[in-house]
């Protein structure tokens, strides 16, 4: 008997250890700003991408445009280079400056290399597939060149002591004319973080 009240004891402390342990999960808004390791992350690459693109449509070299060509420019993101000590999702930043210059409404952005060969092959689907309406095949040779390239860089520096460290992110962006290489615009914009380590941390 003693036995048995031990085993049904012992098996409701192991499942309230189990309980105890479970991941809590609390759904957050997209945009709050949430900071658990210091590393580069989401609401970093947003707020970076924002700040600099509008330093970048404040500057002469658009109206510059505007009066010779009497349109709005379109750009291409080109390479943004992680040169950083850490692993950094260049791809999310890239699509946060895509955003922010489409939003501004000031320029036109055409799709990057990889995302053109995809649209190249639909394109030549709908032409030799045989299974397209003539009525909405789209020609070849109708492509929006880019007139200007935005490409950069993500550089960090990290000082450490003791648990505590202070980390730099140093992002450079510059903005080529396509045709001439004259680099129209060029940005930079840095964010600094102080993390105190915590003595159980992994």
């Amino acid at each position: 008997m003693k036995n048995n009240i031990f085993a049904v004891i012992t098996l409701v402390c192991a499942l309230s250890l189990v309980s105890g342990c479970g991941t809590k999960v609390k759904r957050t808004e997209i945009d709050q700003a949430i900071d658990l390791s210091g590393r580069w992350n989401d609401t970093d690459s947003r707020f970076v991408s924002e700040e600099m693109i509008r330093d970048c449509l404040d500057r002469p070299w658009l109206n510059k445009f505007d009066e010779k060509n009497k349109r709005n420019p379109t750009v291409i993101i080109g390479t943004i280079v992680n040169r950083s000590h850490e692993h950094i999702n260049a791809q999310l930043f890239t699509k946060d400056l895509e955003k922010a210059f489409i939003n501004s409404s000031m320029v036109n952005v055409v799709a990057s290399d990889q995302e053109r060969q995809e649209i190249r092959d639909e394109r030549m689907d709908q032409q030799q597939g045989g299974m397209t309406n003539q009525a909405t095949i789209k020609p070849n040779k109708e492509e929006t060149g880019a007139d200007l390239i935005l490409q950069g860089t993500i550089n960090s520096v990290k000082d450490e002591i003791k648990g505590k460290y202070v980390i730099l992110y140093q992002v450079n962006l510059e903005l080529i004319d396509i045709t001439t290489n004259q680099k129209v615009w060029i940005g930079e914009k840095e964010i600094k973080k102080q993390v105190k380590k915590s003595k159980f941390s992994l």
